[in-house]
């Protein structure tokens, strides 16, 4: 499965940095400044591109694309309006053709859709970015399973202070990631262990030791030709097989390796899009395993609801700690998010409803997870942390 996994991260990022340019226009490309970060947020984008006639910039978080224009040397530019801090993805279409910006090696690592990496920094320090406080430690682990039948991956976190050879055992939070991503997306992208670091220094949030498993119980479900995530029955083999191997694989490894609780308790999953949907799924239905249950845009969960949680009724109230449901109002899964929490609440499942401005993206579940953090494993809930 690795092997697999490799091959589409590297075939991606190999097409896309491809561009029909000769050893002089690379000459040339490598003394252009992109992105450049203004210190009021504006950025600037610039590409060397003298034989096209239509390039543009695609910015994770806008709808639109920003036209570029074309200036002296053959370089396009265009300089955005101020954006708020944080790390976002873009890419280049060059007459309509998708590409990384050859003027920055810095890349967010996508299975299907790799992208440049731009961050505008805070005036003060975001909970995402590294600050001179205790540092927790990123683990990556690899395994061979049994129930997918392929080698694959996990990465442990585990809070600034964890002693191996202590006595003491946390609480643990299974974090999914989302389709197209791989196991290192919680970390890569979305800066979960730098947030928990921040959290945990403020006291906003219990040392906690976060488990972050491939999400891909069917990897097939990557390849094209094969119906992908639209296919009903692929999406369920896909859940089924990441559920098992979550339960039944990493879990029993975890305990293992680690201080952490066996004690539904102590335990919690969350996750987004796809995740958000796998965590639901497996949350939901396995609440002998899980108080504490965490959804970020969930995709993925089909029109079947009462197929999908067979057994949930108002009972579950009583097992449950927090069920927690959030997507952005601009996302294209806000409707079925709220048709499920619709149908949650119809069975009379007692749940937080959480809708924040924001699309389908990093932004949006950096912040969810800031403020779904602080309410684990905690006697009484704070009040979410608020970030701009």
């Amino acid at each position: 499965m690795l092997s697999s996994l490799s091959h589409f991260k590297s075939l991606a990022l190999l097409l896309l940095a491809m561009s029909p340019m000769t050893l002089a226009q690379q000459q040339q490309q490598q003394a252009i400044h992109s992105p450049e970060v203004g210190s009021d947020g504006r950025v600037t984008f610039r590409l060397h591109a003298p034989n096209a006639q239509k390039v543009e910039v695609h910015l994770e978080g806008t709808k639109q694309a920003l036209d570029l224009v074309k200036s002296e040397g053959a370089v396009w530019s265009v300089t955005t309006q101020s954006l708020p801090p944080d790390y976002y993805g873009y890419s280049f279409t060059v007459d309509g053709i998708r590409q990384l910006d050859p003027s920055n090696s810095s890349i967010i690592p996508n299975l299907l859709n790799p992208s440049s990496s731009l961050h505008v920094p805070g005036a003060t320090p975001m909970p995402w970015e590294p600050t001179d406080i205790p540092h927790g430690t990123v683990h990556h682990h690899f395994y061979k399973s049994s129930i997918v039948g392929d080698h694959r991956d996990f990465y442990v976190y585990t809070p600034p202070g964890y002693d191996p050879n202590a006595s003491t055992l946390y609480p643990v939070l299974y974090l999914c990631h989302g389709f197209s991503d791989d196991a290192s997306g919680w970390t890569a992208v979305g800066k979960a262990n730098y947030i928990l670091d921040t959290l945990i220094a403020q006291s906003k949030a219990k040392p906690m030791v976060i488990v972050m498993a491939l999400g891909y119980g069917a990897p097939e479900i990557l390849q094209t030709g094969t119906g992908g995530f639209r296919s009903p029955a692929l999406r369920q083999r896909n859940v089924d097989n990441f559920r098992n191997a979550l339960i039944d694989e990493v879990m029993p490894r975890v305990e293992r390796m680690y201080k952490v609780s066996a004690n539904r308790e102590s335990r919690a999953i969350a996750g987004l899009s796809m995740g958000g949907a796998e965590s639901l799924l497996t949350g939901l239905n396995r609440l002998d395993l899980f108080s504490y249950v965490g959804s970020f845009s969930a995709g993925g969960l089909g029109n079947d609801l009462p197929a999908a949680f067979p057994q949930i009724s108002a009972a579950a109230n009583s097992q449950l700690h927090l069920l927690w449901i959030a997507c952005g109002t601009e996302d294209s899964l806000i409707t079925s998010n709220r048709q499920t929490v619709a149908y949650l609440k119809g069975k009379g499942i007692q749940l937080t409803q959480i809708e924040t401005p924001g699309m389908h993206t990093w932004m949006v579940w950096r912040r969810n997870l800031i403020d779904f953090a602080p309410l684990l494993f905690r006697n009484s809930s704070p009040a979410p942390t608020s970030v701009p």
